[in-house]
């Protein structure tokens, strides 16, 4: 029986919670009707890649959350890892938030590398609401930059060498409202041996033998629950998971089920995931055009690294695999303890499959040269070397990211549909009365997530907090789409990262890749997938959305100071 090493960290928790119930049983106070919230929030997971929303990976557990719930057809994120969380846990833009890039320290408001004190998290309403609040996983909304060596900073990595906390310790989630914390504060990690894993501010120094961090954030999520089952006051409980992010490293006996499953190539995958999508009813062919699949020149025939490439999508799928293991283990937690009814659960993912070639980037800032124990990690450049264990550092790429996004077009970080098109999946089986197992058209962002759950907790969302005046959130609740999936959510939404950016107002979209600043438009009434650029035909559109743009990117924060290097034209 595999470790399950999350569970490890949060004994202290379950005795204090063991005898906290303990004590309330001989004074019973009438049970909360509010209900509980749980957010699990995957990273770089493709807009199909989940059996529910038309892939062919095993997800039994999420589609089991999207067959008794609802499945969302227009949510969106902001693109990247770090401006979705922000935005996520504020209600607000990520400019707003303080992360308008990564999380590098830049002394302007909209690009602080943290979240602002002149932001409110979900934690941090809800709790003065009466809810209890814990996170599992990934933080990454905290500046990681620090002074050290090379030679320091390596050794760091490699848990060669300890240097403190990972970032300021008022930027850690327990200083941001959450009860209790388990997980990791920087970014990329090594899923066998994650670097800047902690527990509440304390480093944890080693793991277990057989540690895979998937597991030890959903184990920690099931303790949580079941210590939370003998209170009288909901929870709200964020599990961020790190997969199927880069590095690709996953179990044997998960990848095993994929080695066969991916060598039937690119083109052959996508048109499966499109047939499903449209069978199901998920997207309509006539609105969402199957575009050609990025470098379709190619051909999987043509492909000197067919094996590799397989592989490297196997071990994606099987990342995602193992996620959907342990959501059944949330899931089974909350029937055992009586909650399942009354828990509103979210799925989503915080943007696109991710195009890029990790190996390029060699170690360095968040990436090890070696294990612990000395085994050179290899930097897969020319495929040298197989993806999956804890040796190698590769990532999908382009093509392959392309296929996880389908049917849309480009990936994370840009602003078209493959970016920041995030399934979404909402789950309650007390709160939502629209039909199980359909679909809504609402049009949503994370940034919803913060009036949704104050309005379901009844919290009331501060003006100003702990002496900051918090800007007003620009999220609008989810739960009339709990009610009636015929409801038409956000008007307008915008969103600017590295240089991308778009506009959409009603259907019209406009929007431009990272590294070109020409405008394209798209009727998404008739045009999802962006195939028909309109900006010839339409110039009158172009600039009513174009100033709608620079008017949100002069009140959000968007723009830096006059002359920095960082100013978007």
């Amino acid at each position: 029986m595999r470790i399950r090493p999350g569970s490890v960290y949060i004994i202290p928790f379950l005795l204090s919670t063991m005898l906290l119930t303990g004590f309330r049983k001989s004074r019973p106070m009438p049970k909360d009707l509010r209900p509980n919230i749980i957010v699990i929030l995957a990273d770089d997971m493709g807009f199909s890649d989940a059996g529910c929303y038309g892939g062919e990976i095993h997800t039994p557990n999420i589609d089991f959350l999207a067959a008794n719930g609802i499945r969302y057809t227009q949510f969106y994120n902001t693109s990247r890892c770090c401006p979705t969380r922000a935005s996520l846990l504020t209600g607000l833009y990520n400019q707003e938030a303080g992360i308008g890039k990564m999380t590098d320290a830049e002394d302007e408001p909209g690009y602080l590398g943290h979240l602002s004190e002149n932001a409110v998290t979900l934690a941090e309403v809800l709790k003065t609401a009466g809810y209890q609040t814990a996170m599992s996983g990934k933080w990454h909304v905290s500046n990681t930059n620090g002074q050290r060596t090379a030679a320091e900073q390596m050794a760091w990595l490699n848990h060669h060498q300890t240097f403190g906390d990972f970032s300021p310790l008022s930027q850690y989630p327990t200083s941001r409202g959450f009860d209790q914390f388990f997980g990791t504060i920087w970014g990329v990690v090594d899923f066998f041996d994650p670097f800047s894993l902690v527990s509440g501010t304390t480093p944890i120094t080693n793991v277990p033998e057989h540690y895979y961090h998937t597991d030890a954030i959903n184990d920690t999520a099931v303790a949580y629950i079941k210590g939370y089952a003998g209170t009288q006051k909901p929870f709200f409980l964020y599990v961020a998971h790190n997969a199927p992010h880069w590095p690709l490293m996953a179990l044997p006996e998960d990848i095993a089920k994929y080695r066969d499953t991916y060598r039937a190539g690119w083109e052959a995958i996508r048109n499966a995931r499109y047939n499903k999508m449209v069978k199901m009813g998920l997207i309509d062919p006539a609105t969402t055009p199957l575009p050609k699949r990025w470098k379709s020149e190619q051909t999987w025939a043509q492909n000197p690294d067919t094996a590799w490439d397989a592989m490297a999508m196997a071990v994606h799928a099987a990342m995602i695999d193992h996620m959907d293991q342990g959501i059944g283990r949330i899931i089974e937690a909350l029937k055992t303890t009586g909650q399942l009814d009354n828990t509103l659960i979210l799925f989503l993912s915080d943007n696109g499959a991710s195009p890029e070639n990790c190996a390029n980037y060699g170690p360095g800032f968040d990436r090890p040269d070696e294990t612990r124990d000395g085994r050179k990690i290899i930097y897969a450049t020319k495929k040298q070397a197989m993806p999956g264990p804890q040796t190698t550092y590769a990532s999908i790429g382009q093509t392959w990211a392309n296929v996880a996004n389908t049917p849309y077009q480009y990936w994370k970080a840009e602003s078209y549909e493959g970016g920041i098109h995030t399934p979404l999946i909402a789950f309650w089986p007390k709160g939502i009365t629209a039909g199980k197992g359909g679909f809504s058209n609402h049009t949503g962002h994370v940034m919803d997530l913060m009036s949704t759950f104050a309005e379901l907790a009844h919290a009331q969302y501060p003006k100003v907090y702990n002496g900051h005046k918090i800007p007003a959130t620009t999220g609008t609740s989810l739960l009339p789409s709990f009610r009636n999936k015929n409801t038409a959510g956000h008007d307008q939404l915008f969103n600017e990262h590295f240089g991308a950016r778009y506009a959409r107002s009603g259907n019209w979209k406009l929007v431009s890749l990272s590294n070109d600043t020409t405008w394209q438009l798209f009727n998404l009434a008739v045009d999802r997938t962006e195939t028909n650029n309109l900006a010839a035909q339409y110039p009158e559109k172009v600039q009513q959305l174009q100033t709608l743009w620079y008017q949100w990117a002069q009140t959000h924060q968007v723009f830096p100071k006059p002359g920095s290097r960082k100013t978007v034209k």
